[in-house]
């Protein structure tokens, strides 16, 4: 379990490819932060997506990724040398700063555009139409692992685009200050919206419904 508040920004050392179809991949990063109470077997959120420590040496930990993870994600095109988010996972009394997050990545998303807006750069993001009943505009989302507010959401074919606001202090200690128009970033939708929607369908309501005058007699 994370929070979306990105403490380090790692980078890939190395790839090692599946030895066959669908076999898992395995991703060896630099992290910048010490790993000494990284046990084998802990999680890591990179980029969004949550994996397993499976060896560490001096600076740097590896993963092994699936080929459904690979291919679910943005992991599938990491190359030697590229930067990602990075968060370990919450521990009970630590300060919930961003929302609940769980690493398991829903779609990839693509940057529309970029723009200038006072010191804050507003990034809008086409994410799968599947997604789009999920983001709702003042919610929050995970990009990249990142915990963001969502200002605005507009359905249009067959995206929904949503606009988020980066201050410069997000900008200079993830990896969205440096993503440009045409990048994916990982996408994870709020958890409470999922089991909300899911509900819905289980009742066979739609959210919201239901919302008439009450009956007389009723609280």
């Amino acid at each position: 379990m994370f929070t979306g508040i990105v403490t380090h920004i790692g980078r890939v050392r190395r790839v090692v490819p599946a030895s066959r179809a669908g076999g898992d991949t395995r991703l060896e990063i630099e992290a910048g932060f010490d790993l000494a109470s990284v046990p084998i077997g802990a999680s890591i959120a990179c980029a969004g997506c949550c994996l397993t420590v499976i060896e560490k040496g001096r600076g740097w930990f590896a993963v092994q990724a699936s080929a459904e993870t690979m291919g679910k994600t943005t992991l599938g095109d990491w190359q030697a040398g590229a930067k990602i988010n990075l968060e370990r996972p919450l521990k009970i009394g630590d300060e919930l700063g961003g929302h609940i997050v769980a690493g398991h990545v829903d779609g990839v998303g693509r940057l529309v555009s970029r723009r200038g807006e006072g010191a804050s750069i507003r990034l809008v993001f086409a994410a799968p139409r599947a997604l789009g009943r999920f983001i709702a505009s003042k919610g929050s989302v995970a990009v990249d692992g990142v915990s963001l507010t969502v200002n605005e959401v507009a359905d249009k074919g067959k995206d929904t685009l949503f606009g988020v606001n980066v201050i410069p202090h997000t900008s200079k200690i993830t990896t969205l200050g440096a993503l440009r128009p045409g990048g994916g970033a990982n996408l994870e939708i709020d958890m409470l919206a999922r089991y909300g929607a899911r509900l819905a369908e289980a009742t066979g309501r739609t959210p919201g419904a239901g919302r008439g005058k009450a009956k007389r007699g009723g609280r």
